[in-house]
Protein backbone atom coordinates (compact mmCIF):
# COMPACT_ATOMS: atom_id res chain seq x y z
CA UNK A 1 0.00 0.00 0.00
CA UNK A 2 1.07 3.09 -1.05
CA UNK A 3 0.49 7.11 -1.00
CA UNK A 4 -1.59 8.37 -4.10
CA UNK A 5 0.62 10.12 -6.62
CA UNK A 6 -0.77 12.14 -9.45
CA UNK A 7 2.11 10.66 -11.93
CA UNK A 8 0.75 7.38 -11.45
CA UNK A 9 -2.84 7.97 -12.36
CA UNK A 10 -4.38 6.86 -15.35
CA UNK A 11 -5.44 9.65 -17.88
CA UNK A 12 -9.26 10.30 -16.99
CA UNK A 13 -8.16 10.02 -13.25
CA UNK A 14 -5.56 12.73 -14.02
CA UNK A 15 -8.61 14.80 -15.34
CA UNK A 16 -11.02 14.04 -12.42
CA UNK A 17 -8.11 14.87 -10.44
CA UNK A 18 -7.95 18.31 -12.23
CA UNK A 19 -11.83 19.20 -11.83
CA UNK A 20 -11.77 18.33 -8.35
CA UNK A 21 -9.08 20.94 -7.36
CA UNK A 22 -10.79 23.46 -9.73
CA UNK A 23 -14.35 22.91 -8.03
CA UNK A 24 -12.35 23.19 -4.62
CA UNK A 25 -10.44 26.42 -5.77
CA UNK A 26 -13.19 28.22 -7.30
CA UNK A 27 -16.21 26.65 -5.57
CA UNK A 28 -18.10 27.72 -2.70
CA UNK A 29 -20.38 24.90 -1.24
CA UNK A 30 -22.73 24.66 1.95
CA UNK A 31 -23.23 28.97 1.51
CA UNK A 32 -26.57 27.90 3.34
CA UNK A 33 -24.50 27.73 6.55
CA UNK A 34 -23.13 30.55 6.51
CA UNK A 35 -25.99 32.81 8.63
CA UNK A 36 -25.85 30.02 11.02
CA UNK A 37 -21.95 30.00 11.78
CA UNK A 38 -22.10 33.57 11.84
CA UNK A 39 -24.23 33.43 14.69
CA UNK A 40 -21.87 30.11 16.19
CA UNK A 41 -18.25 31.38 15.65
CA UNK A 42 -16.90 34.62 16.91
CA UNK A 43 -13.82 35.98 14.50
CA UNK A 44 -11.21 34.45 16.85
CA UNK A 45 -12.71 31.13 17.13
CA UNK A 46 -11.06 27.84 16.63
CA UNK A 47 -12.21 25.24 14.96
CA UNK A 48 -11.78 21.61 14.30
CA UNK A 49 -12.55 20.56 10.43
CA UNK A 50 -12.64 16.40 10.60
CA UNK A 51 -12.41 15.23 7.22
CA UNK A 52 -11.62 18.04 5.07
CA UNK A 53 -12.68 16.68 1.95
CA UNK A 54 -12.07 19.54 -0.93
CA UNK A 55 -11.26 22.10 1.55
CA UNK A 56 -15.12 23.49 1.35
CA UNK A 57 -16.31 23.36 4.82
CA UNK A 58 -12.18 24.94 5.67
CA UNK A 59 -13.15 28.02 3.16
CA UNK A 60 -16.59 28.68 4.80
CA UNK A 61 -15.08 28.53 8.97
CA UNK A 62 -11.94 30.46 7.40
CA UNK A 63 -14.37 33.06 5.65
CA UNK A 64 -16.19 33.15 9.47
CA UNK A 65 -13.22 33.13 11.39
CA UNK A 66 -11.16 35.55 9.69
CA UNK A 67 -8.67 35.98 12.98
CA UNK A 68 -8.94 32.38 14.13
CA UNK A 69 -7.00 28.54 14.03
CA UNK A 70 -9.17 25.90 11.57
CA UNK A 71 -7.36 22.86 12.01
CA UNK A 72 -8.64 20.56 9.05
CA UNK A 73 -7.96 16.92 9.41
CA UNK A 74 -8.08 14.56 6.28
CA UNK A 75 -6.81 11.43 6.26
CA UNK A 76 -6.62 10.36 2.67
CA UNK A 77 -3.16 11.04 0.30
CA UNK A 78 -5.67 11.96 -2.49
CA UNK A 79 -8.08 14.07 -0.70
CA UNK A 80 -5.26 15.91 1.30
CA UNK A 81 -3.43 16.83 -1.96
CA UNK A 82 -6.35 18.33 -3.03
CA UNK A 83 -6.43 20.04 0.49
CA UNK A 84 -3.61 21.84 0.75
CA UNK A 85 -3.82 23.17 -3.04
CA UNK A 86 -7.35 24.65 -2.37
CA UNK A 87 -5.99 26.38 0.88
CA UNK A 88 -2.75 27.50 -0.58
CA UNK A 89 -4.72 29.23 -3.74
CA UNK A 90 -7.31 31.11 -1.92
CA UNK A 91 -4.63 32.33 0.48
CA UNK A 92 -5.77 31.01 4.13
CA UNK A 93 -3.04 30.71 6.18
CA UNK A 94 -5.14 30.61 9.55
CA UNK A 95 -5.77 26.70 8.08
CA UNK A 96 -3.41 23.99 9.24
CA UNK A 97 -4.23 21.11 6.99
CA UNK A 98 -3.12 18.11 9.07
CA UNK A 99 -2.47 14.87 7.18
CA UNK A 100 -4.18 12.08 9.67
CA UNK A 101 -7.11 10.44 10.53
CA UNK A 102 -9.11 11.09 13.99
CA UNK A 103 -10.12 8.24 16.14
CA UNK A 104 -10.23 7.23 19.74
CA UNK A 105 -6.55 5.78 19.86
CA UNK A 106 -3.10 6.95 18.03
CA UNK A 107 -2.09 5.13 15.61
CA UNK A 108 -2.59 3.43 12.43
CA UNK A 109 -5.23 2.05 9.92
CA UNK A 110 -6.09 1.21 6.67
CA UNK A 111 -8.35 3.74 4.50
CA UNK A 112 -9.87 2.83 1.63
CA UNK A 113 -11.11 4.88 -1.10
CA UNK A 114 -13.17 3.41 -3.56
CA UNK A 115 -12.39 3.59 -7.06
CA UNK A 116 -14.61 4.00 -9.92
CA UNK A 117 -13.89 1.19 -13.17
CA UNK A 118 -11.92 4.72 -15.20
CA UNK A 119 -9.58 4.29 -12.40
CA UNK A 120 -10.91 7.90 -10.88
CA UNK A 121 -11.45 8.24 -7.27
CA UNK A 122 -14.76 8.41 -5.16
CA UNK A 123 -12.82 10.56 -2.86
CA UNK A 124 -16.10 11.73 -0.82
CA UNK A 125 -16.53 8.14 0.75
CA UNK A 126 -13.31 7.21 1.90
CA UNK A 127 -13.61 5.15 4.76
CA UNK A 128 -11.88 3.62 7.84
CA UNK A 129 -14.33 1.09 8.23
CA UNK A 130 -16.32 -1.29 6.47
CA UNK A 131 -17.67 0.02 3.13
CA UNK A 132 -20.86 -1.26 0.72
CA UNK A 133 -18.90 -0.19 -2.25
CA UNK A 134 -18.30 -3.89 -4.43
CA UNK A 135 -15.83 -2.58 -6.67
CA UNK A 136 -12.07 -1.83 -6.17
CA UNK A 137 -10.41 0.31 -3.78
CA UNK A 138 -7.37 2.37 -3.54
CA UNK A 139 -5.88 1.39 0.41
CA UNK A 140 -3.25 3.18 1.96
CA UNK A 141 -2.17 2.84 5.28
CA UNK A 142 -2.84 6.26 7.49
CA UNK A 143 -2.05 7.74 10.98
CA UNK A 144 -4.54 8.26 13.38
CA UNK A 145 -4.44 10.97 15.73
CA UNK A 146 -7.17 12.29 18.63
CA UNK A 147 -9.03 15.31 19.90
CA UNK A 148 -7.11 15.51 22.86
CA UNK A 149 -3.73 14.98 22.00
CA UNK A 150 -4.03 18.12 19.27
CA UNK A 151 -5.58 20.11 21.73
CA UNK A 152 -2.48 19.17 24.04
CA UNK A 153 -0.15 19.34 21.15
CA UNK A 154 -1.17 22.74 19.65
CA UNK A 155 -1.94 24.23 24.05
CA UNK A 156 -5.51 24.71 23.36
CA UNK A 157 -7.41 26.57 25.69
CA UNK A 158 -10.52 27.00 23.74
CA UNK A 159 -12.05 25.30 20.91
CA UNK A 160 -15.41 26.40 19.99
CA UNK A 161 -16.55 24.33 16.97
CA UNK A 162 -16.54 20.70 15.75
CA UNK A 163 -17.22 19.69 12.12
CA UNK A 164 -16.99 15.49 11.35
CA UNK A 165 -18.08 13.73 8.24
CA UNK A 166 -15.98 10.73 7.95
CA UNK A 167 -18.47 8.01 7.01
CA UNK A 168 -19.13 6.30 10.18
CA UNK A 169 -16.27 6.81 11.70
CA UNK A 170 -17.85 10.08 13.61
CA UNK A 171 -18.12 8.56 17.19
CA UNK A 172 -14.84 7.11 17.29
CA UNK A 173 -13.78 11.02 16.88
CA UNK A 174 -15.86 12.25 19.17
CA UNK A 175 -15.04 9.75 21.67
CA UNK A 176 -11.13 10.57 21.17
CA UNK A 177 -11.64 14.04 22.16
CA UNK A 178 -14.00 12.88 25.37
CA UNK A 179 -11.43 14.94 27.41
CA UNK A 180 -11.48 18.39 25.73
CA UNK A 181 -15.43 18.20 24.59
CA UNK A 182 -16.10 17.56 28.27
CA UNK A 183 -13.83 20.91 29.21
CA UNK A 184 -14.44 23.49 26.24
CA UNK A 185 -17.38 22.31 25.44
CA UNK A 186 -17.69 23.24 21.41
CA UNK A 187 -20.48 23.24 19.26
CA UNK A 188 -20.26 20.15 16.89
CA UNK A 189 -21.53 19.76 13.74
CA UNK A 190 -21.78 15.74 13.28
CA UNK A 191 -23.02 13.69 9.77
CA UNK A 192 -24.64 10.62 11.41
CA UNK A 193 -25.58 7.74 9.40
CA UNK A 194 -26.83 4.34 11.23
CA UNK A 195 -26.08 2.09 8.28
CA UNK A 196 -21.77 3.96 8.03
CA UNK A 197 -22.25 3.61 12.04
CA UNK A 198 -22.96 0.01 12.30
CA UNK A 199 -20.16 -0.95 9.57
CA UNK A 200 -17.46 0.94 11.61
CA UNK A 201 -19.06 -1.58 14.91
CA UNK A 202 -20.95 1.75 16.37
CA UNK A 203 -24.71 2.81 16.28
CA UNK A 204 -26.67 6.24 15.26
CA UNK A 205 -28.19 5.43 19.08
CA UNK A 206 -24.81 4.60 20.85
CA UNK A 207 -23.74 8.41 19.21
CA UNK A 208 -26.94 9.96 20.36
CA UNK A 209 -26.27 8.89 23.78
CA UNK A 210 -22.97 9.69 24.24
CA UNK A 211 -23.47 13.25 23.25
CA UNK A 212 -26.63 13.42 25.63
CA UNK A 213 -24.38 11.87 28.34
CA UNK A 214 -22.21 15.06 27.97
CA UNK A 215 -25.15 17.47 28.18
CA UNK A 216 -25.36 18.37 24.40
CA UNK A 217 -29.00 19.10 22.89
CA UNK A 218 -29.29 17.75 19.34
CA UNK A 219 -30.81 21.13 17.13
CA UNK A 220 -31.39 20.82 13.09
CA UNK A 221 -31.05 22.93 10.50
CA UNK A 222 -34.29 23.39 8.58
CA UNK A 223 -33.39 26.45 6.39
CA UNK A 224 -30.40 28.72 6.14
CA UNK A 225 -31.99 30.81 9.31
CA UNK A 226 -33.41 28.25 11.02
CA UNK A 227 -32.32 25.64 14.12
CA UNK A 228 -34.87 23.82 15.78
CA UNK A 229 -34.25 21.52 18.45
CA UNK A 230 -34.46 17.55 18.21
CA UNK A 231 -36.95 16.18 20.14
CA UNK A 232 -37.32 12.31 20.79
CA UNK A 233 -35.87 9.29 18.76
CA UNK A 234 -32.49 9.87 17.27
CA UNK A 235 -32.63 11.14 13.52
CA UNK A 236 -30.13 10.81 11.09
CA UNK A 237 -28.12 13.76 8.81
CA UNK A 238 -26.31 16.51 9.42
CA UNK A 239 -27.28 17.02 13.06
CA UNK A 240 -25.77 20.23 15.86
CA UNK A 241 -25.10 19.69 19.27
CA UNK A 242 -25.08 22.59 21.47
CA UNK A 243 -24.12 22.50 24.93
CA UNK A 244 -24.97 25.04 28.06
CA UNK A 245 -21.77 26.10 28.47
CA UNK A 246 -20.50 26.41 25.15
CA UNK A 247 -20.97 28.24 21.96
CA UNK A 248 -24.02 28.50 20.01
CA UNK A 249 -26.77 30.14 18.29
CA UNK A 250 -27.78 32.34 20.90
CA UNK A 251 -24.72 33.15 22.48
CA UNK A 252 -22.93 35.17 19.31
Amino acid sequence: MSQFRFADLPFRAKLSYIAHAFKGIYKQHHKYLFPVMRRILDNDAVVFDVGGHGGQYAKLFAKVARQGKIFSFEPSSYSCSILRRVISANGLGHVKVIHAGLSDAPGTLTLKTPLKKSGTFRYGVATLGNSSWTGDFFEEECPLITIDDVVKKENLNRLDFIKIDVEGWELRVLMGGESSIRKLHPAILVELNDDSLTRAGDSLQWAWDQLTEWGYRAVSQTDPETLVDIIGDPIEGDIYWFHAEGPGPESS
